[in-house]
């Protein structure tokens, strides 16, 4: 019994991005959770389950805030600075949505003096990483996005109360995976957006990674740039 050698049925990667979401669009509408989302909640929920083929996880356990896509599109049309967890992330953002939209994405974590902050305060390098960053671009717009680290969230959240950092100057995207810190970090984040009227968009649980970060802000860059343009943005 020989083995025969396969070529893909699909071999363009426009083709294949179009069938993914042609069959995302198809199974869909067997959950039914799914429409009780705002139409620009369930375009991040597509990229998010294109990202990773689970819809119960990303339907069960995704969190929006009343403004979160609307308040995060505002940001990010207005210079926001993306500071996130991992390289990954860093790596992962489309450089034709940060250039256009003059986004720094901003990533600590491999910095020498972190290394050194982290053993000094005996932290994470990911907590010493964000409260660095926070505290020197208090005074910008911020989109603070997690996908790996819970300590990240902790510090981030510690910093933005330190420096009496405005909740409209900030959004908070929480994505971290894991076992340890993870779900109690995501609830802590989630009780601060809740206590202080803040906005962003919580993975409940242990579910979450840095990709499903990633497929969240270009689904919130696709809509800024499919936005029509017959009236003046305004974040609403």
């Amino acid at each position: 019994m020989g083995f025969t050698i396969k070529q893909p049925p699909l071999n363009i990667g426009s083709d294949i991005s179009l069938r993914s979401f042609e069959t995302i669009e198809d199974e869909i509408k067997n959950y039914p959770k799914f429409y009780n989302f705002s139409k620009d909640e369930r375009e991040v929920i597509k990229r998010l389950i294109h990202t990773t083929a689970c819809f119960d996880e990303v339907l069960e356990n995704i969190f929006f805030t009343k403004d979160a896509i609307s308040h995060t599109k505002e940001l990010l049309t207005n210079r926001a600075k993306i500071i996130v967890d991992t390289n990954m992330i860093k790596s992962g953002i489309s450089e034709f949505y940060t250039k256009k939209y003059q986004n720094e994405v901003i990533c600590y974590i491999n910095e020498d003096f972190i290394y050194k902050r982290a053993e000094e305060n005996a932290t994470t390098r990911s907590y010493a990483a964000v409260e660095y960053a926070v505290e020197k671009f208090q005074d910008e717009k911020l989109v603070i996005a997690c996908g790996n680290a819970p300590t990240f969230i902790y510090a981030a959240i510690n910093s933005i109360i330190k420096y009496n950092i405005s909740v409209k100057n900030i959004s908070l995207l929480l994505f971290p995976v894991g076992f340890v810190n993870v779900k109690e970090s995501k609830e802590y984040g989630e009780e601060f957006l809740k206590y202080f009227k803040g906005e962003g968009v919580v993975m409940r649980g242990r579910f979450g990674s840095s990709t499903m970060v990633v497929a969240t802000l270009h689904a919130v860059y696709k809509l800024i740039k499919d936005y029509d343009g017959t009236q003046k943005y305004n974040g609403k």
